[in-house]
């Protein structure tokens, strides 16, 4: 015997299977409360409940003011091929990253801080550093058709800053850190990630303008030369606009079955 759904989820499946279908497209306006109320015979709490449920899930968005209410949300889905991300090359990190968007047939944007920062334990171990030391931190709010999308925080060792002055530099490298690193003697020649989903802080929510209940996922690498660790890459990506993807073994044999894959 099957337990009926509280009414607050029948009317989300219900609202989320017309926007799913395409009946209620990008900007349309949901039914208003009291509409959903008669409709359904629910309370206005019930109502609420109901869509947000569909405002967690990421689907619409509450506009404010009288000609307000609820909006279906433009959703913008970006591929990250973790498995190209600095790759050997002519192009800089920030290129590659922005040629994806551009494959993809978005719109890129960046902006850029840098900081000195006290590195917090677990990035001071992964770096093999004392605890509370100083490190650099370059950061890059990446932007995909104007929405926030990610946020990357490199955070590298001050010994090595001194030695390749390059890292202070308050603007964006043009050929990127990896190869200016690599430059110097310093070229990276493994790399270890780690991929944790929780929920973000609220300096992330914010930078991310997430809606309330969104995850992240957090995609963290740390780069080693022969010699040592140079750099802890964190980056939070915003769990309603990403799809992280990772090939490995021959690419050409996964490109004949999946062509968007095609090795770049």
């Amino acid at each position: 015997m099957s337990v009926a759904q509280p009414k607050c989820r029948q009317i989300a499946d219900a609202l989320r299977g017309r926007i799913v279908s395409g009946e209620l497209r990008v900007g349309d306006r949901l039914p208003t409360e009291t509409q959903l109320q008669g409709q359904y015979g629910v309370s206005r709490n019930t109502v609420r409940d109901a869509t947000g449920l569909l405002i967690n899930e990421g689907l619409v968005e509450r506009m404010p003011g009288r000609s307000g209410g609820m909006i279906v949300r433009s959703k913008v889905t970006l591929t990250f091929h973790a498995h190209r991300a600095e790759m050997p090359g002519p192009t800089s990190e920030t290129d590659a990253w922005r040629s994806e968007v551009a494959q993809q047939g978005y719109e890129s944007s960046q902006e850029f801080r840098l900081t000195i920062e006290v590195l917090p334990a677990d990035l001071a171990e992964r770096l093999h550093v004392e605890p509370e030391s100083a490190a650099v931190l370059r950061r890059c709010v990446r932007f995909v058709n104007g929405q926030p999308s990610s946020v990357q925080d490199t955070y590298y060792p001050m010994d090595l800053a001194e030695k390749v002055p390059e890292l202070l530099s308050p603007r964006d490298i043009p050929q990127g850190t990896t190869r200016l690193l690599a430059e110097r003697g310093y070229a990276q020649v493994g790399y270890y990630d780690e991929y944790v989903a929780r929920m973000p802080t609220p300096e992330e929510a914010s930078m991310l303008r997430l809606p309330p209940g969104t995850p992240v996922l957090h995609y963290i690498r740390t780069g080693y030369t022969s010699d040592r660790p140079v750099r802890v890459s964190v980056t939070p990506f915003a769990g309603d606009r990403n799809r992280i993807v990772s090939t490995h073994g021959d690419a050409s044999v996964i490109a004949r079955f999946r062509p968007e894959e095609e090795p770049t």
